[in-house]
C-alpha cells in the first residue's frame, strides 16, 4: 500500500496543482476524472504500437542515430499522439471548453492518468528507489509535455485562422520535448551527460509551463468576471 501511494501521489498532486491554476471557471470534477481515465486508457494503444515497433526494429541501441529514432518515434511520438488523440477527440469540443487555459486543464488530465498509471507499473516492478526518482524526474515530465501541448491547443481552439498551426504544434512540441528528455537518459555509456541532458530538459520544460500557465490565465475571458 505505501508502495501504490507513493507512485499515485505525483500524478494526483499535479492534477490538483492545475485545477488550483485554473482561477477563474474550473471544469466540473467529474468531467476532469474522465479526462484523467482517458489517459490511463491511452497507454493501451500506445502500448501496442510501442511493442509493434520494438518487433520491427526499432529500440535503444549503443548507436546514437538508432537510438535517436527510438526515442523520438517509437516512444515520444507514440505516447504523445496517444495522449493528443484523447485530448482532441473527447474533450476538445466539449462546452466545457470554452476558454483557453481549459486547453492545459484537460491535457495534464490526461498526461496525468497516463503517468499515474506507468508509475504504478514501474513502482510495483522496481521499489520505492524508483517510485521516488520517478516522482521528481518522469512525472513531472509528462506534465510538462502536456501543458505546451494544451497551451497550444488553447490557442488552436480560440483562434480559428490558425488553428491548423498550433494542434500541429500541440502534438510536434511535446514529441520534441518528449524525445529529448528520453534520449537523454538512453545515452547508458555517458552517466553524467544523460543525466545532465534529461535535467536540462525537464527544467527548459518547466520554466516553459510556467509561462504557459500565466499567458493562459492572464487571457481568460474570466478574469474580469472575477474581479
Amino acid at each position: 500500500m505505501q508502495l501504490l501511494a507513493v507512485a499515485l501521489a505525483p500524478g494526483l498532486a499535479i492534477c490538483i496543482y492545475i485545477y488550483w491554476k485554473d482561477k477563474f471557471d474550473r471544469e466540473p470534477r467529474l468531467l476532469l476524472a474522465k479526462a484523467f481515465a482517458f489517459g490511463m486508457l491511452s497507454t493501451i494503444p500506445a502500448l501496442i504500437l510501442e511493442v509493434f515497433v520494438s518487433r520491427l526494429g526499432l529500440q535503444e541501441s549503443p548507436e546514437l542515430f538508432a537510438t535517436a529514432v527510438y526515442a523520438f518515434a517509437g516512444v515520444a511520438a507514440i505516447e504523445e499522439f496517444c495522449k493528443f488523440f484523447f485530448v482532441y477527440r473527447y474533450l476538445y469540443n466539449h462546452k466545457e471548453f470554452d476558454e483557453p487555459f481549459d486547453g492545459i486543464t484537460y491535457a495534464v488530465m490526461v498526461s496525468m492518468g497516463f503517468a499515474t498509471l506507468e508509475n504504478v507499473a514501474y513502482t510495483l516492478q522496481y521499489g520505492m528507489e524508483t517510485a521516488i526518482w520517478r516522482m521528481f524526474t518522469a512525472v513531472p515530465a509528462h506534465a510538462t509535455f502536456a501543458v505546451i501541448m494544451g497551451y497550444f491547443l488553447g490557442l488552436a481552439k480560440f483562434r480559428s485562422d490558425e488553428s491548423n498551426k498550433f494542434i500541429a504544434l500541440a502534438v510536434l512540441v511535446p514529441i520534441l520535448f518528449h524525445g529529448a528528455y528520453d534520449f537523454s537518459l538512453m545515452q547508458q555509456p555517458f552517466q553524467n551527460l544523460r543525466m545532465i541532458g534529461a535535467l536540462a530538459s525537464l527544467i527548459v520544460g518547466l520554466l516553459l509551463s510556467f509561462s504557459a500557465i500565466r499567458i493562459h490565465q492572464r487571457n481568460s475571458p474570466f478574469r474580469d468576471k472575477q474581479s
